[in-house]
C-alpha cells in the first residue's frame, strides 16, 4: 500500500474524526439515537480502516491482539460494577436513582457508565473478531 497515497492521507484526515464521531455518539447516547453499542462499533471501524490501508501487522502493534481481548473483559466488568455499586448503596442491581443525591442525576451517571462499560466491550469484540479473519490466510487449490 505504499504507493496509495491518497488512500494514507485521506485515512490519516479521517481516523481522528471517526474516533471523535464515536465518542460523540457515545455520550450523546441517552439524549438521541446512539450509544455504548454503536460508538463501540464505530470506535473498531476506525482501527479496521487503519489496517485497511496499513496493513493488519501495524494496526496490532498499536492494538495488541491481547489489548483488544482485556477491553472486552474490562467492559463486562464495568458494567457488573456499576450494578454492584447500585447494590452497594442500598437500591437493587443496576438502581441507578441511588448514585446520587437526585435520582434523576443518579439516573444520568449510571447511564453513562454502563453505557461506557458497553462501549469498551463491543470495540474489544469487534476488534478481536477483525484479527480473527484477517490473520487467516487464503488456501489456494
Amino acid at each position: 500500500m505504499d504507493d496509495r497515497v491518497i488512500l494514507r492521507v485521506g485515512a490519516k484526515i479521517l481516523i481522528p474524526f471517526i474516533l471523535i464521531f464515536a465518542l460523540y455518539v457515545q455520550f450523546h447516547g441517552d439524549y438521541g439515537p446512539g450509544g455504548g453499542f454503536q460508538a463501540g462499533v464505530i470506535f473498531a471501524a476506525a482501527f479496521v480502516l487503519y489496517a485497511l490501508i496499513y496493513g493488519l501487522g501495524n494496526v496490532v502493534r498499536v492494538l495488541p491482539p491481547k489489548a483488544a481481548y482485556v477491553c472486552g473483559a474490562l467492559g463486562v466488568s464495568i458494567f457488573v460494577g456499576v450494578g454492584f455499586v447500585t447494590m452497594a448503596l442500598g437500591g437493587g442491581f443496576l438502581d441507578y436513582g441511588v448514585l446520587a443525591h437526585d435520582p434523576a442525576h443518579g439516573q444520568h451517571y449510571g447511564i453513562l457508565g454502563v453505557e461506557l462499560g458497553v462501549l469498551i466491550t463491543v470495540f474489544g469484540v469487534m476488534v478481536a473478531l477483525f484479527y480473527a479473519f484477517a490473520g487467516r490466510r487464503r488456501i489456494e487449490p
